[in-house]
């Protein structure tokens, strides 16, 4: 299979290109916001608390998220919860910059991703063969990095250049284009003709799936509490400003530096044999993941810093185009309820992380929280190698 088959597909480009500009423009959001949320109140605690904010939505809505993604039109679905999205763009453009109304405007934004996440992934089986599945999925992975290398350090040079309601600007553009992406989509569903209501069964379905399936659970919870305990994102502004006296410039960097490592890795992958031990593969990624956290956290090198960045978005891409793959596999007709369960585990690690560290580093600074964060990852990839044989022998075939 050639390195680049995925991209035969009309429609595959078009919801690649969508995912591109929807994630770059959250990505300069989220450097843009924190930049001023700072630089208001010089609080560990409001930074931390962006996550939760981000988080929410996720909880909230996912298992009916996961209802619509599996029972209406995937494309229509996406097209009408980017709007949300590009209303709290423009409240942003328009100078409404408090904290709560920020706050207000990052929780309307992920109400929309909350969404979008499990539709957009429900459908990528539709617009791609069987064959290039896997290729396609490395792709989105290597593209969801490559936008959040450039989001953030272009975000970072136009704070410095021209201020912050640039970057909302150009954010705002983007969520434009990623509708018309969305539009452009020749991809429809087969209507679902007499769907069942989102009655409590039909709504669990999926969580009731990775629960009986313990390989699906084991490698999502090790997600869930490596990336817990493990993100040091949330932190970063105190970094830039404070221990590595970087600037907006270099909190841009900082940001950017995991989807360097990210991107280097999926490009690896993706001209690389499917890997096969995925199980011990997977351990191994995230417990190197915590390595270059702790690392990270007790550096005041510049270049080390960067360095251990680029480490933890490498292993990290390891772990999400095996648990992607994982995923994929579900049946059809629960795929949506199982990716949008899932997706409550994957955000809730990464914005209840942010709120962990935040937390922690209020208390005990952010050094050892976030060194602190890395030695607990490290722990929970030996506890679940213990517990979990399903997860130790997990093989893919083909």
């Amino acid at each position: 299979m050639h390195a680049y088959s995925a991209f035969r597909s009309r429609d595959y480009r078009f919801l690649l290109a969508g995912q591109f500009l929807a994630n770059f423009g959250m990505q300069m959001l989220s450097v843009a916001v924190s930049w001023d949320l700072y630089i208001q109140t010089k609080s560990a605690l409001v930074l931390g608390n962006v996550g939760f904010v981000q988080v929410a939505p996720f909880i909230l809505f996912a298992l009916f998220a996961g209802h619509v993604a599996d029972r209406y039109d995937r494309r229509r679905t996406l097209i009408l919860t980017q709007i949300p999205i590009l209303a709290a763009s423009l409240l942003l453009i328009f100078g409404f910059r408090s904290v709560a109304v920020i706050y207000g405007c990052l929780f309307l934004a992920a109400c929309g991703r909350a969404f979008q996440w499990p539709t957009r992934q429900a459908l990528l089986p539709h617009i791609v063969t069987d064959e290039i599945l896997s290729n396609a999925i490395t792709w989105n992975s290597s593209v969801q990095e490559i936008s959040s290398v450039s989001g953030p350090a272009v975000a970072g040079l136009l704070i410095a250049a021209a201020g912050s309601r640039t970057v909302y600007l150009v954010q705002t553009i983007c969520a434009c284009l990623t509708l018309a992406c969305y539009i452009g989509l020749r991809y429809r569903s087969k209507p679902i003709v007499n769907a069942p209501a989102p009655d409590a069964k039909s709504l669990l379905e999926g969580m009731h799936y990775v629960r009986k399936n313990k390989l699906v659970l084991s490698a999502i919870s090790l997600d869930l509490f490596a990336v817990l305990f493990g993100g040091a994102t949330a932190l970063l502004p105190i970094y830039a400003t404070d221990i590595l006296h970087a600037g907006a410039r270099g909190l841009g960097w900082l940001r950017a530096a995991p989807s360097i490592g990210s991107v280097t890795m999926a490009l690896i992958l993706a001209h690389s044999p499917k890997i096969r031990r995925a199980g011990a593969i997977l351990l191994w990624a995230v417990a190197g993941f915590g390595a270059a956290t702790i690392v990270f956290g007790v550096s005041k090198s510049m270049v080390l810093s960067l360095i251990m960045l680029a480490l933890t978005g490498a292993f990290d891409n390891i772990s999400v185009v095996l648990r992607i793959s994982l995923l994929q596999a579900t049946p059809d007709y629960v795929r949506g309820r199982v990716l949008a369960f899932s997706s409550v585990f994957i955000s809730s690690s990464n914005q209840f992380g942010a709120v962990e560290s935040g937390w922690t580093a209020a208390w005990f600074g952010a050094v050892r929280s976030v060194a602190g964060g890395g030695i607990a990852t490290i722990a929970v990839v030996l506890i679940c190698a213990a517990v979990s044989v399903p997860l130790r022998k997990w093989k893919q075939q083909g």
